[in-house]
């Protein structure tokens, strides 16, 4: 179900697109961050007094956000924050090594002079960064690589399609780092993104590849822990937390 986004007096149209674009990228920045907790229930209205932006720009977002299965828009009852099924999105991580595959060597293949200039620039930047990163500088920095990677693919239809998977696992990696018990170091995260982004500069196709498919082997390690360490509140806000302070 779509929200009814109409308006009386609408913006003109490209001041009204970037509005859109703004509202949603703010959205997803608080969901990453889980400042939007997972098994949230909230109105509209919050979410615009939340964000700062007017009414038909976070209906607009808020869509998109449904379509990407973050926001459950429930008739008569508001807005959820959708909660998080490790069994679910460890599927869906399924998917994303598939598709990343397919990315990943097209990057490779078509990758520019420039793209290739902007990717050895990030590698020396995570290099040199890399003690003092903070997770969410991280978080800032990964979002630019899963920009230049579309990029250098030069096929835009697959940036509708990853997106909301890059924001899904965005938030478990969040998770993971935040709130385990034991604050895992971003040391592994960013060594297999280090090692993405030299094998598509280099143009390397197979070596990309491996390198994608190891990050997701990865990630897909984080879910061993999550699921045995977590708790389950930071997946549910809904859900009494074991122990209170």
């Amino acid at each position: 179900m779509l929200v009814d986004a109409s308006e009386p007096q609408a913006q003109p149209r490209r001041n009204r697109v970037n509005l859109f674009d703004l509202a949603y990228q703010r959205i997803e920045e608080l969901l990453v961050r889980c400042e939007l907790a997972p098994g949230r229930f909230l109105a509209m209205q919050d979410l615009q007094d939340i964000t700062g932006f007017g009414r038909t720009p976070v209906h607009h977002a808020v869509n998109r956000l449904a379509a990407d299965t973050l926001i459950v828009i429930r008739p008569r009852h508001g807005l959820q924050i959708a909660p998080i099924d490790l069994a679910r999105e460890r599927v869906l991580l399924h998917l994303r090594r598939d598709i990343e595959r397919f990315v990943i060597r097209l990057a490779a293949e078509r990758a520019g002079p420039s793209h290739r200039n902007q990717m050895l620039h990030m590698e020396r930047l995570l290099r040199e960064r890399r003690d003092r990163l903070t997770l969410a500088e991280f978080n800032a920095l990964d979002r630019r690589i899963d920009q230049m990677v579309l990029s250098a693919a030069g096929e835009p239809f697959l940036e509708h399609t990853l997106r909301p998977l890059h924001t899904i696992f965005r938030r478990i990696g969040f998770i993971y780092h935040a709130h385990m018990a034991q604050k895992p170091s971003l040391d592994g995260t960013i060594d297999h993104h280090l090692s993405v982004l030299n094998a598509i500069a280099t143009r390397n196709a197979e070596r990309a590849v491996a390198a994608s498919d190891a990050l997701i082997a990865f990630v897909d390690g984080m879910f061993d822990e999550m699921e045995s360490r977590i708790d389950p509140s930071r997946l549910d806000c809904s859900i009494e937390p074991l122990l209170t302070s």
